[in-house]
C-alpha cells in the first residue's frame, strides 16, 4: 500500500470513528466523476495534489454537475494561491492534513449543515477577498444587516471570521456547540444568506471580525 492509500485509509477510519459514512474512495483525480455518480455523496474530501489531474481541476469539473456534492480541499501545505485556486474552482471549504481528526470532522459536518468552512489560514485567505473591494457603501450595508440580528447571534458572526468548528466558536462564547449551530441558523434565514461564510464575510465588512479587531 503506497503513501497515498494509506493516508486515505487513516482518514477513512477517523472518519468512520466519528460517525460519518465513507461511501467510496478514488486514487486521483481523474476518477472523481465516476465516483461521485456511483456513490452520490454529500461531501467529497480531496486532496488537491494528486498525480494525473489536481484535485483542483476534479473540483472544477464536478461543481456544475446537477445535485453537485461539496467539496472540501485537503492539502499539507495550502498558499495563498492555491486557496485561491480552490476557492475559484468551487470549493466549499478548506482544511489542512495536520488540522487531527476534530479539526477535519467538525468543518465536513459544518459544511453539509451551513454550506461552507475553511480552516486556519484559508480563512484569512477568504477574508481578504471579500473585502478587497470594501467600500463605506459595503460596510453600512453590512452593519444594517448586523442590525437584524441578536447580540448573541453577533457574536457569533464575529467569531465565524477567526474560522474554526461550531465546538470551538462555542468554547471560546461559552455556550453549547448546538446553540452555535442554533444562532448561525437563525442569522442565516435572517439575512437571506445561503452558508457560515457569506455570514463571516457580513461580519468582516462591518468591522465585528475577531480577525481585525484582535479579540
Amino acid at each position: 500500500m503506497d503513501d497515498d492509500a494509506l493516508a486515505r485509509s487513516a482518514i477513512s477510519s477517523v472518519l468512520t470513528s466519528k460517525g460519518l459514512d465513507v461511501v467510496g474512495e478514488a486514487d486521483d483525480g481523474d476518477q472523481v466523476s465516476d465516483a461521485i455518480a456511483r456513490h452520490r455523496p454529500d461531501v467529497v474530501l480531496i486532496d488537491l495534489r494528486m498525480r494525473r489531474v489536481s484535485g483542483i481541476e476534479a473540483i472544477r469539473q464536478n461543481t456544475t454537475a446537477p445535485n453537485a456534492p461539496h467539496f472540501v480541499a485537503l492539502t499539507s501545505f495550502g498558499s495563498d494561491e492555491e486557496v485561491n485556486a480552490a476557492i475559484d474552482a468551487g470549493a466549499a471549504g478548506f482544511l489542512y492534513k495536520d488540522a487531527g481528526p476534530d479539526g477535519i470532522v467538525g468543518p465536513i459536518r459544518d459544511v453539509v449543515e451551513h454550506g461552507g468552512a475553511f480552516g486556519g489560514a484559508a480563512a484569512a485567505v477568504l477574508l481578504r477577498r471579500a473585502t478587497a473591494s470594501q467600500s463605506d457603501q459595503y460596510t453600512a450595508r453590512a452593519r444594517e444587516q448586523l442590525a437584524l440580528l441578536t447580540e448573541k447571534e453577533r457574536e457569533v458572526a464575529a467569531e465565524l471570521t477567526r474560522s474554526g468548528t461550531n465546538q470551538e466558536i462555542g468554547r471560546r462564547l461559552y455556550i453549547s456547540e448546538n446553540t452555535v449551530k442554533r444562532h448561525i441558523t437563525s442569522a442565516l434565514r435572517k439575512l437571506g444568506l445561503s452558508d457560515r461564510t457569506q455570514l463571516a464575510v457580513v461580519a468582516d465588512r462591518a468591522g465585528i471580525g475577531r480577525s481585525t479587531s484582535g479579540g
